[in-house]
């Protein structure tokens, strides 16, 4: 049945897509949609935000964690790839897409095609797949509100831990790049049952769709070679749904922090709760353990652990930078000894805001490694830092 119920669902929004003129934006509708199929599941395990236990800007090691710190460890939840639908074997990530870090793995499409994802919830907490950009009908949209739908409207807004729910999205114009933009542009999915605490304990991940013909067959636009994702991001680890589980197993007085985060007691009366909830909440931003859970990161690693951002001189270039939904996240991400086009503008700094999403074209001209960070001082000084390498090209040596 669910599968009869997606075929219905896709031919809707297929419907939906033809009957708003999406077909004739330029010209007839391709003979068959390509159809992209992903296996992602939301796992839950450790990751380490300065593996190096180094900062790596200044080479000096990290601050020794407090007693009553998380440190560099916590354990989040993360959208990871699998081979197929029976999700018992991860799919390696290539060695290109290794500065992913705790970023959901790529989806991909070209202007025309459709997108599956069979989602698999393995975390402890429920969760979902919302798309940008892209077409859905409301079995695929991945957020729960009271938009008047129910039944297998509603199943795809929260799937519960050892739930699978397969989303089907479509890829029109719409949603790939506008006219005067490059061949692709950047989207993002997330999970959105409880949106706030969903992302800040790790679910995210990027959405790159390339323009009508400009795509190889594996996505990739045919005229950049080599593309980079960045994420700029206050990831507040106070209101992931693991905050407790962090707490238990990497600090050194966990009853006396939980008591810290944990509601007032339901049963007081409203004007009281209210009060309470407010109080902790102070309690809460003037404490040291909160302010600890503050990680300024890109792409989850602070302070130079970024790995992956090598390139070659004369390369073409694309990154894609968006930032989260932290209200601290308004970044302004500088690359130090090269320049980018962005919005039709040479530039070395652009400015981002929650959820802005951007893209930047570089074509490296200057070898050397150089400092990638968020131009706001305080997140650059509090670890929002990275390094790239731009690698020589080597020079032709002519015949004898």
């Amino acid at each position: 049945m669910r599968t009869v119920h997606g075929c219905i669902a896709l031919a809707g929004v297929l419907g939906l897509w033809l009957t708003a003129g999406g077909a004739h934006a330029q010209g007839a509708p391709p003979a068959r949609v390509r159809v992209r199929t992903y296996y992602i599941a939301a796992d839950e395990v450790n990751w380490d935000y300065a593996p190096s236990d180094s900062d790596r800007i200044h080479g000096v090691p990290v601050p020794p964690k407090k007693p009553d710190e998380v440190g560099n460890v916590y354990r989040k939840a993360l959208y990871r790839e699998y081979t197929d639908a029976t999700f018992t074997t991860l799919k390696p990530r290539p060695p290109e897409w290794e500065h992913l870090g705790f970023l959901g793995p790529v989806i991909r499409a070209e202007v025309g095609d459709s997108i599956v994802v069979v989602f698999r919830n393995n975390a402890s907490f429920k969760a979902s797949v919302h798309p940008h950009g892209v077409l859905y009908g409301k079995d695929s949209e991945g957020a729960p509100y009271a938009d008047g739908t129910s039944g297998a409207d509603k199943d795809d807004d929260a799937v519960p831990t050892g739930g699978t729910h397969t989303y089907r999205w479509f890829v029109p114009e719409r949603a790939g790049p506008a006219m005067g933009e490059g061949s692709s542009v950047i989207w993002m999915y997330h999970s959105h049952a409880n949106e706030g605490k969903d992302i800040e304990t790790g679910l995210i991940g990027p959405l790159i769709v390339t323009a009508r013909g400009m795509a190889r067959p594996d996505g990739r636009p045919k005229d950049v070679d080599r593309e980079f994702v960045a994420m700029f991001d206050i990831e507040e680890e106070n209101r992931s749904w693991l905050v407790a589980r962090n707490i238990d197993e990497h600090t050194a007085h966990p009853a006396t922090l939980k008591a810290l985060i944990a509601p007032p007691d339901t049963s007081l009366s409203p004007d009281e709760f209210a009060r309470r909830a407010e109080q902790r909440d102070i309690d809460m931003n003037h404490s040291a353990f909160a302010n600890s859970n503050f990680l300024l990161n890109i792409n989850g690693y602070i302070f130079g652990n970024l790995p992956g951002l090598t390139m070659t001189q004369g390369e073409r270039v694309r990154w894609y930078v968006f930032s989260s939904t932290h209200f601290f996240d308004t970044h302004s991400p500088h690359w130090h000894g090269q320049t980018v086009v962005s919005h039709h503008m040479r530039t070395d700094v652009i400015s981002l805001l929650p959820m802005e999403m951007l893209v930047a074209d570089m074509t490296p001209d200057n070898p050397g490694t150089w400092l990638f960070h968020c131009h706001f001082f305080d997140h650059s000084d509090g670890g929002m830092q990275a390094l790239f390498t731009v690698k020589p090209k080597l020079a032709r040596v002519a015949a004898p």
